[in-house]
């Protein structure tokens, strides 16, 4: 009983340790005033300011724009790559390809974005592609970094689902591209939904790599974010983050009553 006790206290803390300052960043967007050491009363100004931030709703544009081409980037080449590692056996060179998609995984991102800035010089130097680096390198570069993510998630659920079904498929005459478009696909349809949101994520969230392979005109959200946290936090860093929170939680809220009323 005293061990169940203290098991429950300890996730008590640990998780008012990841949730208390989540909490507090929400209030603190409510403070009138723009020292965030003391609450001086309630206010919605900073949410009012953060409408009227160009540069901050450009980056945020931005950002959703690369994220969501880099990830439909990613999920091509990585359910590509994951279907190979599911289903072609031990072909020639698979300890290098494997070796290739899981070096982003374990790769530092200082050592990832500074590699990709260096190949996007060398390339400009030889083929005069690209011309300057902006949205365009950071979406090859957010991509080129999630399609290890995205092949992992593929090869894991087509492992799980075994080939029974696809074997069963040929064995009725189906062709194998066939086989693949009606039993593969929707087999691999919610590793895909779950690849690409991952991608989507990382993507959004990154501030390192982006840092290396963007130019001028190109910032991102989270790079807007960290150059102004820089010179201290405002109400309205806190008033973007609480808008960002509530938009996850309306999503995962969302996703819960359509999976139940599934389940039901």
């Amino acid at each position: 009983m005293r061990h169940s006790a203290a098991l429950t206290a300890w996730l008590i803390v640990c998780f008012a340790f990841l949730y208390v300052p989540i909490v507090f960043l929400v209030v603190f967007s409510f403070n009138d005033s723009r020292l965030v050491t003391g609450w001086s009363g309630f206010s919605t100004r900073w949410y009012a300011t953060l409408l009227h931030d160009r540069a901050m709703i450009d980056a945020t544009l931005l950002s959703l724009r690369i994220a969501a081409v880099s990830a439909s980037l990613a999920c091509l080449i990585g359910s590509a790559a994951g279907f190979a590692l599911a289903r072609f056996g031990g072909f020639r060179g698979r300890l290098l390809f494997e070796a290739g998609i899981a070096a982003p995984l374990v790769m530092p991102e200082v050592i990832t974005g500074l590699s990709l800035l260096l190949l996007f010089v060398a390339l400009e130097q030889w083929i005069g592609w690209p011309a300057g680096r902006g949205a365009g390198t950071v979406i090859l570069a957010h991509a080129s970094v999630s399609v290890a993510y995205v092949a992992v998630v593929i090869r894991a659920r087509l492992a799980d689902a075994g080939e029974a079904l696809e074997q069963a498929a040929m064995d009725l005459y189906a062709p194998p591209w066939k086989a693949f478009a009606l039993i593969t696909l929707p087999l691999m349809a919610p590793a895909l939904v779950s690849g690409w949101l991952l991608a989507f994520t990382l993507s959004l969230d990154d501030v390192v790599v982006a840092s290396f392979t963007s130019g001028p005109g190109a910032s991102t959200l989270p790079m807007v974010v960290f150059s102004a946290t820089r010179l201290g936090t405002t109400p309205e860093i806190y008033a973007l983050a609480t808008v960002i929170v509530g938009a996850v939680a309306a999503g995962l809220l969302g996703f819960a009553v359509v999976a139940r009323g599934r389940a039901g």
